[in-house]
């Protein structure tokens, strides 16, 4: 009877192993004829990520006007919006989808603008907002160098 419990035993750790590996590590990729990864989303999961995306180039606008303007005040209220607090709007099941570099860069990046927002308060230096905006940049660069977002096969 012990080898019987053990072996149910190892099974489940194995199955819970393998579900920890595609829910946290892998996520839902395939390869895609471009030679990027492409994840796999349902329609509202692709939609809600290219809505973000969208709102980070928008937001990147936004404060290189307000380098351009010298205005601090627009570059920190501008990188705060999308700075760590809008990612509680990501649902966990898209989160479990999502490759774990993809979620390293996001997450980085969203640091990054909520970095951006408290060093224009504190520094109030428009060459250092600059140069942090082109660091930034670089895991846009980077994430679509690598990833594209595909519709889930029905």
């Amino acid at each position: 009877m012990n080898k019987l419990y053990l072996v149910i035993i190892v099974t489940l750790l194995a199955v819970i192993a393998g579900g920890a590996y595609k829910f946290l590590i892998q996520g839902s990729v395939v390869e895609s004829t471009d030679g990027r990864l492409a994840i796999q989303l349902e329609a509202s999961e692709r939609d809600l990520i290219l809505h973000e995306m969208r709102t980070f180039l928008a937001t990147i606008q936004q404060i290189t006007l307000g380098i351009s303007e010298d205005n601090m005040e627009l570059i920190a209220e501008s990188a705060r919006k999308v700075g760590s607090a809008a990612q509680a709007e990501v649902p966990g099941t898209l989160v479990g989808k999502l490759p774990m570099e993809f979620k390293q860069l996001g997450f980085d990046t969203h640091t990054k603008f909520d970095q951006i927002a408290m060093d224009a308060e504190d520094l109030g230096d428009s060459d250092h907002a600059l140069s942090q905006l082109s660091t930034l940049i670089q895991n846009c660069v980077s994430c679509h160098a690598v990833y594209r977002i595909d519709l889930a096969a029905e």
